[in-house]
């Protein structure tokens, strides 16, 4: 079966609340331009379009925004609604709220718990949608977020949200979030080129609470959002596994991190319909254990 040929529903199938999704989505925030935010040029139009309905056609059905996903040309959130609306039922778009740019850009204060709902209705607004299928509390570095989290989840008995998240947490974090509300998933920063043992607890402690773990800058490797995926990988071992399987070292990181749990949920994100393709090619990918082993030891040095 070639790479064309292979649907996001090759990686499984998850349950975040009552919502069913493959574990392969789709990461919005590389759609706007060559690089995220405002680096970098923006995005054709016609061809980020292009490569949304192509996600979908090849079984995406779980794609993750924000409204702060913006260039200077192009929206994340209304590059979706252009592509996609009227939205298929079995869709679920999960947005973040918190961190704040300003129209030209640049970064501003994070918002306060009493400004949330204007973040959350900015969503609606954009996407064209009377509710959120799931909200991710992005964490902006404070200790506690009971206020922020309290206030989303009033707005989730209001109707605007279905399911909630949380984002950039610690496991007491998420524990207070859960005191709270219900959480279907968290999303943090995770990888083979991420060395946080706190993410690694983080990781499993969700797994225990049937709690998705969805991590971002996945295939990223050391860059994170500043450089291409996959590209520090480099390493040995990742590019000897991606010979084994005639895959590259973006396809091996995402089919390692989808081996950390049945859980574990991918949204890699790409404006080029090639880097789609592999993309989603990954969910189908079976790596050895004793591959699984080798890249562990990438991961984790020293164990």
């Amino acid at each position: 079966m070639t790479s064309e040929m292979i649907t996001a529903a090759a990686a499984g199938a998850w349950r975040l609340g009552d919502l069913d999704v493959n574990r392969i989505g789709f990461g919005a925030m590389r759609l706007t331009g060559s690089g995220p935010f405002h680096q970098g040029t923006p995005r054709d139009r016609d061809r980020a379009i292009a490569v949304l309905r192509r996600a979908i056609e090849l079984g995406v059905d779980h794609i993750d925004t924000a409204a702060f996903y913006f260039s200077s040309l192009r929206s994340a959130n209304e590059l979706i609604n252009s592509a996609l609306a009227p939205y298929a039922d079995d869709l679920v778009i999960v947005t973040k709220v918190g961190p704040y740019r300003d129209y030209a850009g640049e970064w501003g204060t994070a918002a306060r718990p009493d400004q949330l709902r204007s973040h959350v209705e900015e969503n609606l607004r954009q996407l064209g949608r009377d509710h959120l299928d799931v909200v991710n509390l992005r964490r902006m570095g404070q200790d506690s977020i009971a206020e922020h989290f309290g206030a989303l989840a009033e707005l989730r008995e209001a109707g605007l949200i279905r399911h909630l998240g949380v984002s950039d947490v610690e496991p007491r974090q998420l524990a207070e979030a859960r005191a709270i509300a219900p959480v279907v998933c968290v999303q943090n920063r995770y990888g083979l080129g991420s060395t946080d043992p706190g993410t690694d607890e983080l990781l499993r402690v969700c797994g225990d609470l049937g709690i998705a773990f969805v991590p971002f800058f996945a295939i990223a490797g050391k860059g994170g959002a500043k450089g291409p995926g996959g590209t520090d990988g480099s390493d040995g071992e990742v590019l000897a596994v991606a010979r084994a399987h005639d895959a590259t070292p973006a396809q091996i990181r995402l089919a390692w991190t989808l081996r950390q749990g049945p859980h574990v949920l991918a949204i890699p994100g790409t404006g080029n319909p090639g880097h789609l393709t592999e993309n989603i090619a990954a969910g189908a990918l079976r790596l050895t254990d004793d591959e699984v082993a080798r890249l562990d030891a990438v991961h984790r040095p020293g164990d």
